[in-house]
């Protein structure tokens, strides 16, 4: 079954030639919208595989209308392809529950992998975003290391497969594990880090090389 899309972008332009990219693709463009409200209707009808969704749009940006798709349409994956080029942005989005974030200039062919990786259950960054996200961080700090270091070998699992963006359920089912049991692995994995939230996992996973997201 080939994976479908919707398409979330202000100007029909850039629509249209991201249509013909995903096709040539063998990827389904479902539907298309060029506002936030109009993109929860689509999304919630047709329920595609994943939204690609520029973050600049007027009404409501893309950042809101991912926080939307994921509690109303959680089986559909938000990727962000969008023009900025900041860490806030690239965090915000991750809050907010984007799958991947995708810099628009890049290549058609990462798109498609991007799309890929998350139908699949992972998280994808491209190169550049993941850059964004550490660049004020410099090199890992011993204090860093040293937490690393005392987590289980569970909880290094878990650490990992939440990095990819995988949900509770997802880790739960692949470890044979309960749900709840998963929420209490990553409550306390995130406490011995010294961690928050989930941009600041990702950032720490890609700081300590345990992550690869493109």
């Amino acid at each position: 079954m080939r994976t479908t899309v919707v398409l979330v972008d202000d100007h029909a332009i850039v629509r249209d030639g991201l249509r013909a990219v995903l096709e040539a693709q063998g990827l389904d463009v479902v539907g298309e919208a060029d506002n936030g409200i109009d993109a929860i209707r689509i999304v919630q009808q047709l329920h595609p595989d994943v939204a690609l969704v520029d973050v600049t749009m007027p009404g409501m940006n893309g950042i809101e209308l991912t926080r939307e798709i994921c509690e109303r349409a959680p089986a559909t994956r938000v990727i962000i392809l969008s023009m900025h080029c900041g860490s806030e942005y690239v965090s915000r989005a991750l809050e907010a529950g984007a799958a991947g974030y995708l810099l628009k200039e890049c290549a058609a062919r990462e798109v498609a992998d991007a799309i890929a990786a998350v139908r699949n259950g992972r998280r994808y960054l491209s190169r550049q975003a993941a850059d964004l996200l550490v660049e004020d961080y410099g090199r890992p700090r011993n204090a860093e290391r040293q937490a690393l270091e005392s987590l289980s070998l569970r909880e290094r699992e878990v650490l990992q497969l939440v990095v990819e963006g995988r949900t509770s359920a997802d880790i739960a089912d692949l470890l044979c594990l309960s749900p709840k049991t998963i929420d209490t692995y990553r409550s306390r994995l995130m406490a011995k880090l010294g961690l928050a939230n989930i941009p600041d996992l990702v950032k720490f996973a890609i700081r300590h090389g345990l992550a690869t997201l493109d």
